[in-house]
């Protein structure tokens, strides 16, 4: 899908250094390199609850991108990377912990994260540290619109994935009454009031606009009211872990209508969920691994170095640590500073998914989206828009 600006250089690799840090606690000690040693890089993910396979796989990237980095001689002369992993549990108290943990380990920047809520929390105290904070999942505008000048990201945001997703329901499923659902979370919610802006500048309404409760087992009562809206479509916008069952329960009671699902739906814990529910279950996403001509060899090296395929987001979190590390190679420092001074000087840097250029506070240039679709169970390219605006196979 992507213009193959880049080559995955291996996987046979030497072992990085990746220190488990605990998520609780605090400590004001600002981060910073010491000059010598290892350069220390942190990682935040969830790796506990609900989001935990995500940010098992994020750390996993990141672990491929450090290993690969060492191996072609390390940083600054011979300096290695080394990872320092921090468990924020997708939760804004415990990933304010966690980045603490993080700034006392004097990491010079930071990589990873999935929710959006916890990355809002998190970005706050790396940007008062002047540590560099880049975003590989997280897409609710806040992360970026707050003025903070050392927080970046890899992935789109939520008001051009919500405008995408509008075109789509609209202009190629021909749905214009879309019942909208979200979970109330930060990331969920923004990207359902960004979708129903659009819906309503495209001449389509939402007819249904409301939240579930995360982790209910039975969302039966409050699928029957989207049912008596009569939708042509359903957009849901929460997390993976809700949206199978919410799938699988919607055909259960009768609803035929397309539904499709935003970014975080995109994991295969929804096929797994709702079983056969899920034919035909489209979602709106960045480009997926297998999508991406140019994350080829990323693909087969995470598939041989954890025995299982690479998550949506895996190659965006690897980007992420790659453009760290060119932006440490172009500062010719560790300091923090001089290490966002570069990234924002980033011009074009050849990502496994594509080139990689940074707006003014931090948004990635030309974000791309498509839809996937699950297909035999398992998601294939569904469509994207073309740079004419016409909708186009995204294969």
């Amino acid at each position: 899908m992507i213009c193959n600006r880049s080559r995955f250089l291996g996987a046979g690799v030497a072992l990085t250094s990746v220190a488990l840090v605990s998520a609780c606690g605090g400590n004001s000690a600002s981060g910073g390199d010491s000059g010598t040693g290892a350069i220390k890089i942190g990682v935040v993910a969830p790796l506990s609850g609900d989001s935990a396979s995500a940010g098992t796989d994020i750390v996993n990237a990141a672990k491929l991108a450090a290993k690969e980095i060492n191996k072609d001689g390390g940083l600054l002369g011979g300096r290695k990377v080394e990872l320092v992993v921090v468990d924020d549990a997708c939760d804004a108290q415990t990933g304010t912990a966690a980045m603490q943990k993080l700034m006392s380990q004097k990491v010079v920047a930071v990589a990873g994260g999935y929710c959006s809520g916890a990355a809002i929390a998190e970005t706050v105290i790396t940007d008062k540290r002047n540590v560099p904070f880049i975003a590989d999942a997280q897409t609710n505008v806040q992360i970026t619109d707050r003025g903070l000048k050392h927080v970046f990201r890899t992935i789109g945001r939520d008001d051009k994935q919500g405008e995408f997703a509008a075109k789509y329901l609209v202009e190629s499923l021909k749905a214009k009454n879309v019942a909208v659902i979200h979970d109330n979370t930060a990331y969920a919610k923004g990207l359902a009031e960004a979708a129903r802006s659009s819906l309503g500048k495209l001449g389509g309404k939402d007819v249904f606009f409301d939240a579930i409760t995360p982790g209910a087992k039975d969302f039966t009562s409050f699928l029957t009211k989207v049912k008596s809206t009569d939708p042509q479509a359903i957009y849901f916008t929460g997390y993976f872990a809700d949206a199978g069952l919410v799938l699988k329960q919607a055909r259960e009671l009768g609803i035929t209508v397309p539904i499709i699902g935003g970014d975080a739906t995109q994991d295969a814990t929804v096929i797994k969920t709702a079983g056969s529910a899920s034919e035909g279950f489209a979602t709106t996403t960045a480009p997926l691994p297998s999508f991406i001509s140019s994350a080829a060899g990323f693909v087969t090296a995470y598939k041989e170095a954890y025995d299982t395929d690479a998550g949506p987001f895996a190659p965006y979190e690897y980007d992420a640590i790659k453009v760290i590390a060119d932006a440490i190679g172009r500062a010719k420092s560790a300091d923090s500073q001089k290490i966002t001074d570069a990234l924002h000087a980033t011009k074009d840097y050849a990502g496994i998914t594509g080139a990689i250029n940074f707006e003014p506070n931090g948004d990635r240039k030309n974000a791309v989206y498509v839809t996937a679709v699950v297909k035999d169970s398992k998601f294939v390219p569904g469509k994207t828009l073309d740079a004419s605006g016409a909708w186009v196979d995204a294969g």
